[in-house]
């Protein structure tokens, strides 16, 4: 019954966030341009300068947007770690305080980070480099993320803490605490390793906007399959060729559009 109960808050959570992350998109649209739709969307380019009023100009609104947003993207993707974990608490001592440890320790990690990317987006917003909605105002920069990105799952950084995230398994076995405490602490580095698995899917926010949802959809699904036992080996070298190939398709397409 604790355990149904348990799980079903956690899945709760993960809709309410996608929920709140859905109104936060239309509230932008009604804050840009005092209506929702294409059209408070088609105000995004506008000079960052602007009265400081607009939410995504603020550290408090934009830092809320991005926690939820990691709320909702990465949880998802915790599924097999608390499996793995709910497979050792009869033979290793765990508890559901530890589960709740382990949950508790990777969200604060990631909260962390969402604090770390909120001030990069203020700093690329007021540099000019990305417009209110966290959008390239360059084809150029966009290219180059891709690119980045796309060569850093070739690189050893990657394959370590991939390797972590894929077989969270290992990583209890090594580093096993008992209780909240030491769910907590192994939460922690779980939130680690991961941030370094996946850094690079949240930094593409700023090629497609980081209020897309279609790309939020598209980096959890992805980074989901990533840590999936079966098959999480073989996508990671495929997809950073497909975003060097689309970082290239972008400079090829720069010069012909004037970006």
């Amino acid at each position: 019954m604790i355990r149904s109960t348990l799980w079903l808050s956690f899945f709760a959570v993960i809709l309410l966030s996608w929920a709140m992350l859905y109104m936060m998109a239309l509230q932008m649209d009604v804050d840009l341009i005092g209506r929702p739709g294409e059209m408070g969307r088609a105000m995004a380019a506008m000079d960052p300068r602007m009265p400081m009023s607009m939410p995504m100009a603020e550290f408090g609104p934009l830092f809320a947007m991005w926690a939820v947003m990691m709320a909702a993207m990465m949880l998802p993707t915790m599924v097999p770690t608390l499996r793995s974990y709910e497979a050792l608490m009869v033979s290793a001592n765990g508890t559901r305080a530890g589960w709740l440890g382990v949950i508790t320790g990777y969200m604060i990690v990631w909260i962390a980070f969402a604090a770390l990317v909120t001030a990069v987006q203020l700093a690329l917003l007021f540099g000019g480099v990305v417009d209110m909605l966290g959008i390239p105002k360059s084809k150029l920069f966009a290219a180059a993320l891709l690119i980045v990105v796309g060569l850093f799952q070739f690189t050893r950084a990657k394959e370590i803490c991939h390797g972590v995230c894929h077989s969270p398994m290992n990583y209890f076995l090594g580093r096993w605490k008992t209780g909240f405490t030491g769910g907590l602490q192994m939460g922690l580095g779980l939130g680690a390793f991961c941030v370094g698995c996946c850094w690079g899917f949240m930094a593409l926010g700023f090629v497609g906007g980081v209020m897309s949802l279609l790309w939020m959809g598209l980096a959890t699904f992805f980074m989901v399959i990533e840590k999936l036992p079966q098959i999480g080996h073989y996508v990671t070298k495929p997809m950073g060729a497909i975003l060097i190939a689309s970082g290239a398709a972008v400079l090829l397409w720069t010069p012909l559009m004037g970006g």
